[in-house]
């Protein structure tokens, strides 16, 4: 009875949690097809106008391209870099070598404010001025941790036979890389790149103090709902930026669960 009564109480528990993360996405998506400039519930008709407003809104397509292009630039830099760190972490054994791995994982565990004011001190003192530059530079410093992360952990369910096996058939290091970690390793690589992009198109904090008189879309909608005329075109471009994001996570969990059964 009192195992019965514990499943009840966690599955409400679980319910209720969901309902608080999940409901407020909900209505906004509601909103975004909402007829009326003003929010009021319920909703009295439906349509699809806004979406062709917010499209044609040169600021939008204007923040979305630069967010876009930070993402990318991020990832791409993340993927080499966290990949050559966690290769080097894994395969070599050297003094200070948990130092170097808990460095890498700082800056996700950071808040953001922290990193954010960090790196425009840096740029004020390099006398670097705020581009998108200094926002690929911002996002990267995170997104490494995500792609090291994936690839370390991949690493180490790597079987060491392969390697050595490898090596006794006369491959050289560059070819046991290319032609066998790599390809163990791949799924891991695309997964982390692509929650770099997500991580990164959606970050704001950062971005705020390494954008200067830019906007991402993330920093357009702050300022659409502080100014309060453009709510309806915030509600498109949230439900935009929640495909645009989800979709990217949604496939690195699909090719990580792959793996995990291979």
């Amino acid at each position: 009875m009192e195992l019965r009564l514990s499943r009840v109480v966690l599955r409400l528990w679980v319910a209720a949690v969901l309902l608080f993360l999940f409901v407020p996405i909900a209505l906004v998506i509601l909103y975004a097809f909402n007829d009326s400039r003003i929010e009021t519930w319920p909703i009295a008709h439906y349509s699809t106008k806004w979406f062709s407003v917010a499209w044609h809104d040169p600021e939008v397509r204007s923040s979305l391209w630069l967010s876009f292009k930070a993402g990318l630039f991020a990832s791409a830099i993340a993927v080499v870099l966290g990949s050559a760190a966690a290769f080097g972490v894994h395969k070599y054994r050297f003094f200070g070598r948990e130092a170097v791995s808990l460095l890498l994982v700082l800056p996700l565990a950071l808040p953001g404010i922290i990193t954010g004011i960090a790196l425009k001190s840096t740029f004020d003192y390099a006398g670097i001025d705020l581009s998108l530059l200094t926002i690929i530079i911002g996002h990267a410093t995170f997104c490494i941790v995500v792609v090291y992360n994936n690839v370390v952990a991949r690493l180490r369910r790597v079987s060491g036979s392969l390697l050595e096996a490898s090596a006794d058939l006369g491959a050289k290091p560059w070819q046991t890389f290319r032609y066998v970690t790599l390809p163990s390793i791949s799924t891991a690589v695309v997964s982390g790149a692509l929650l770099a992009f997500a991580l990164s198109f959606d970050e704001v904090i950062v971005t705020t103090f390494t954008a200067g008189a830019q906007n991402t879309l993330p920093l357009w909608i702050f300022g659409a709902i502080r100014l309060g005329q453009q709510l309806p075109e915030v509600n498109v471009v949230v439900v935009g930026v929640l495909i645009l994001t989800v979709i990217p996570v949604a496939i690195a969990v699909r090719l990580t669960g792959r793996a995990g059964i291979r």
